[in-house]
């Protein structure tokens, strides 16, 4: 290799577990094998690891995958153990450690403790150790949900600078039609955009055992791309799948993003995917294409309306006037002291030049991206 790289693979469920539901040996095995290859060759490798549910509902009793959230986080808190435990194990005998990080949203909406995480992963990968990520699900409720892996695994790529995100599904790619109805359906090998024709594409779960289909993977490469981080998706039980990923040379698509939009900074990246809108502001004609085009800082006399309470530094949705979503923005002022400064406004009409020279503007900073990610 002439470089090495830090990479974030997903594994779904269905990759992890045979079809009785438990934990699959064998495909750990390979798994293992290949990322072990990867650290010999000197790239740091993090794991995105769904399988705690599938792994752990046959020990409970149930015949099939549970379906009440209860049953599935009891599910999760058995199998979670065996899974970390396997994994532990086959790492182990290839001369590494690895450990075990269960997150939730909430670690992801609040900044500080976004950063923690960040910092805690970069430890461990710095001490050649595989972190082994996944939502927690033995306490995480729906409301507070990811939503799915291919998310978070995105998210996780983002939060640590990966290189590379690889995401393996039970389908080899993404292609122009559903391959399993259309058999003239072809393999598409490289996406630069995510354009509303590719996220038709995008049909539903593929496998039983998961919980993410293709439009969950299409909405985890848009957070990815945004990112500045080149992905690819393929097929798991392709032989030495990920080794030929990270060397560029396997069967699947790979997603680059080549516009100046897709370097995102780890606050914007916090803003845009992490930090949850507490309201919404709509701004004034004239502010759009300074927010959406120019990337410019907000003005006071630019905000039309104020819809909900939010303090300095809350992050908020921002709309233009037919309420369109343009972005995300963090405040320099609370909901009540920018309402205070629009009737003092309407009073002085300087108070505007005198908001740009010191520099205290609405927001801090914007974020044009699609709202809907």
């Amino acid at each position: 290799m002439s470089s090495t790289k830090r990479v974030v693979i997903k594994i779904g469920s269905s990759s992890l577990t045979s079809q009785s539901g438990d934990i699959s040996r064998r495909k750990l095995e390979k798994l293992t094998d290949q990322v072990a290859e990867l650290k010999d060759q000197g790239h740091e490798v993090l794991l995105v690891s769904s399988g705690a549910v599938a792994a752990g509902y046959r020990t409970l009793g149930f015949v099939n995958r549970p379906d009440t959230l209860p049953e599935k986080q009891a599910a999760a808190s058995v199998g979670q153990g065996r899974l970390i435990e396997t994994y532990s194990e086959l790492f182990s005998s290839h001369g590494y450690a690895a450990s075990q990080i269960l997150i939730t949203r909430g670690d992801f909406s609040d900044e500080k403790r976004y950063n923690n995480v960040r910092n805690t992963i970069n430890v461990v990968l710095e001490r050649g150790i595989v972190p082994i990520v996944n939502e927690n699900d033995t306490i995480t409720t729906d409301r507070l949900r990811f939503g799915d892996n291919d998310t978070l695994s995105a998210k996780v790529a983002g939060l640590v600078d990966a290189d590379q995100l690889i995401i393996l599904s039970d389908i080899d790619g993404l292609y122009d039609a559903d391959p399993r109805k259309d058999e003239n359906a072809e393999l598409l090998p490289k996406v630069t955009e995510i354009t509303d024709e590719i996220e038709d594409m995008a049909g539903e779960p593929g496998s039983s055992v998961g919980t993410g289909g293709m439009r969950s993977k299409i909405d985890a490469f848009k957070i990815a791309m945004a990112s500045g981080i080149p992905s690819f998706l393929g097929r798991s039980n392709m032989k030495w799948i990920i080794v030929d990923a990270v060397a560029e040379t396997a069967r699947g698509t790979y997603f680059t993003c080549e516009g100046t939009e897709c370097n995102l900074d780890h606050k914007r990246q916090w803003i845009a995917f992490n930090s949850g809108p507490e309201a919404e502001i709509t701004i004034v004609d004239e502010a759009r294409s300074a927010i959406v085009e120019e990337k410019n800082h907000l003005l006071p006399s630019q905000v039309y309306q104020i819809n909900g309470h939010f303090k300095k530094g809350s992050v908020v949705r921002i709309r233009d006037v037919k309420g369109m979503p343009l972005g995300l923005g963090m405040m320099n002022y609370s909901s009540e002291d920018l309402t205070r400064f629009q009737l003092e406004k309407s009073q002085d009409p300087m108070m505007d030049a005198a908001v740009m020279n010191n520099e205290a503007f609405v927001c801090e900073l914007e974020v044009a991206i699609p709202v809907g990610v």
